[in-house]
């Protein structure tokens, strides 16, 4: 499922949302707003819990963005995802986000929502720790291999320094043997004569 819906406020002046599913989340979004702008310090970043969904919160720079998601999101996917969300609106609006009244990015922004909440709900490339873990394993499968070959050249080589031995000792062998026979061959050469 991943994340469900997602909102963009200023204060609690909603500027977008979308909900992928038909549920009551923009009531409890709201609430959570309320909760949110209570609270004095400027930046924060927290997540409430209601029924089996995790509403996140994250204010920064005077914005509020807000989704929900369920529980087997975890917090990294969808605070990776308000982040994104967060620099794509601040980038595509600038300063109209101080004076925009409600709802006024909607329409436009709305799709972006919705987009991004498909691509971090769906794509596994979504979550950067797990994407470095799948290029981590790669490597690790790269280098497992490499080192049996290695060491498979390893054992040939092994052999092969067994055989270049065996060849050595044969050659002296043959070496002496031939001295031998040379020898026999002079004494008889030198009988007959």
């Amino acid at each position: 499922m991943g994340i469900l819906y997602g909102m963009v406020a200023r204060g609690q002046v909603v500027l977008a949302e979308f909900s992928a599913t038909q549920t009551n989340a923009s009531v409890i979004a709201r609430q959570a707003l309320e909760k949110v702008a209570s609270q004095a310090s400027n930046d924060i970043n927290s997540s409430y819990s209601h029924d089996r969904y995790i509403f996140h919160v994250n204010r920064t720079d005077g914005l509020t963005l807000l989704c929900m998601a369920d529980d087997a999101s975890g917090r990294r996917i969808p605070f990776s995802f308000m982040e994104d969300i967060h620099q794509r609106f601040v980038r595509t609006y600038g300063r109209a986000i101080l004076s925009a009244p409600a709802y006024g990015m909607n329409d436009e922004f709305s799709r972006i929502l919705g987009q991004q909440m498909d691509y971090y709900s769906n794509d596994p490339d979504a979550d950067r720790l797990n994407r470095l873990k799948g290029e981590m394993s790669q490597v690790r499968t790269v280098m497992i291999e490499n080192i049996e070959k290695v060491l498979e050249r390893g054992d040939r080589l092994a052999l092969l320094v067994e055989k270049t031995n065996t060849l050595q000792g044969n050659t002296l062998r043959f070496k002496r043997q031939a001295r031998r026979f040379k020898n026999t061959l002079w004494w008889r050469n030198f009988k007959l004569t």
